[in-house]
């Protein structure tokens, strides 16, 4: 095994790997703590296997022996996962961006296979990646096991029967949409709806002198746990329908006029959003770059749109009548600004892909019929052209025949003519 690794033959390291008992600590922690929980039957013996690794070099190699060990003893599927910026040359970066990578990773992999279906083993890897793992675990209902080098067998940590605030995570939605990003954000951005139990959420970083604001692991686990819990949940949550829906009323001053994608927008928010009664500008800023979203402030729905160096902001009026819907009714709008099919059903999706396809096919024979008439009047030219050179190859061959009758008519009198000069000087008569 020792020559196999010294010649980075990861799969000839893995197979000497087998002709060990995976309890003998020479495997490692990985196939030690998975062995354990194969044989006290907390998964099944030829369990799907994800293995997330760090963006460096060893991480890789490892991963590759692990992967080879376990395709070769049947478990399917079996892969592995780099997970970026995770990485030890930088600890900034591995706390602001590699967790929150470990975070979104995890969290895709569960929401695929769903809760139930799925543990996390938070044996390997540094040790922050475990407290990640054990945080995600008890938030997601995912049980969580590990297994320490002295222990005899695994330990498991099941979710907890505590909850996380629900209606917080709508009111910071849309600020932690905005931070998903991965530039920081000027703190300033958010002083009008901040909330203090926001500063477990982010990271706080100074950047030319100035408060910046980026997504804390806690904050991206926050926000991981309750985007399809809402998404499964809204329409326990959301608002009823309007029953009448009113005009966009915008500011009399001039920009409106300049900025006609500012009332394009708000129609259609009110035309889209079933709890939208009316949208109404109250500020513009021509020189404030800012992001579209939506916010509570004042115990009011607000939203801004921003397209390029400009800024408007505009009160929402919905239907709702708790600060619960309210909220609800924020979180969902931001949703929409990322998926416009937000508020339709399955249904009425499906209804729109087949009207866009019906109008998509009737633009495509409408430009066909087009491309056909251009074709056949183009044809019928060519086709005059056709006959306009047909006639003048007629015209030009008669003209050559006249021509050549001419000219052996004129061959003819200048013979004649010839044997007549001849005569004279030859004395004939």
């Amino acid at each position: 095994m020792a020559e196999a690794y010294v010649r980075q033959d990861w799969r000839g390291v893995a197979k000497e790997l087998r002709s060990f008992g995976p309890h003998d600590r020479l495997c490692g922690a990985e196939i030690n703590s998975i062995a354990s929980l194969i044989e006290r039957k907390y998964a099944q013996p030829k369990c799907g296997l994800y293995f997330m690794h760090s963006e460096t070099e060893q991480g890789r190699q490892v991963v590759e022996v692990l992967c080879e060990y376990y395709r070769s003893l049947g478990h399917e599927p079996v892969k592995a996962i780099e997970v970026k910026d995770l990485q030890d040359d930088d600890p900034r970066r591995f706390r602001t961006k590699g967790l929150r990578q470990l975070v979104k990773e995890i969290s895709r992999i569960i929401r695929n296979h769903s809760p139930a279906a799925c543990a996390i083993n938070a044996t390997g890897g540094y040790k922050a990646q475990i407290a990640v793992g054990v945080v995600l675990g008890q938030a997601l209902g995912v049980t969580i096991y590990y297994k320490h080098e002295q222990f005899s067998e695994v330990i498991s940590f099941p979710p907890l029967p505590v909850a996380l605030d629900f209606e917080l995570w709508m009111r910071a939605s849309g600020m932690l949409m905005n931070l998903l990003d991965a530039d920081p954000v000027p703190a300033s951005r958010y002083k009008d709806e901040w909330d203090e139990r926001y500063e477990s959420l982010v990271e706080r970083v100074q950047i030319d002198g100035e408060d910046y604001l980026e997504l804390s692991p806690t904050g991206q686990i926050f926000h991981e746990t309750f985007t399809d819990r809402f998404r499964s949940l809204k329409d326990h949550l959301l608002p009823p329908p309007a029953s009448k829906k009113l005009e966009p009323r915008l500011e009399k001053a001039g920009w409106p006029g300049e900025h006609p994608e500012v009332e394009q927008f708000l129609r259609r928010i009110t035309d889209e959003v079933p709890f939208v009664v009316q949208c109404c500008t109250d500020y513009f800023n021509p020189d404030l770059p800012e992001k579209t979203r939506f916010f509570l402030k004042g115990g009011e729905l607000k939203g801004q749109f921003s397209k390029g160096s400009y800024t408007v902001k505009f009160f929402v009026k919905t239907t709702a009548e708790t600060e619960g819907q309210l909220a609800a009714a924020m979180a969902a709008l931001n949703e929409w600004l990322v998926d416009p099919n937000y508020f339709l059903t399955k249904e009425q999706v499906t209804a729109a892909q087949l009207m866009k396809g019906k109008e998509e096919a009737i633009a495509l024979r409408e430009k066909t019929e087009i491309q056909v008439a251009e074709l056949r009047h183009r044809l019928e030219q060519s086709q005059r052209q056709l006959r306009d050179l047909v006639k003048e190859k007629e015209d030009l061959s008669a003209r050559n025949r006249e021509l050549s009758a001419q000219l052996q008519k004129l061959t003819g009198d200048l013979e004649q003519l010839r044997q007549q000069v001849g005569g004279v000087a030859n004395g004939s008569p």
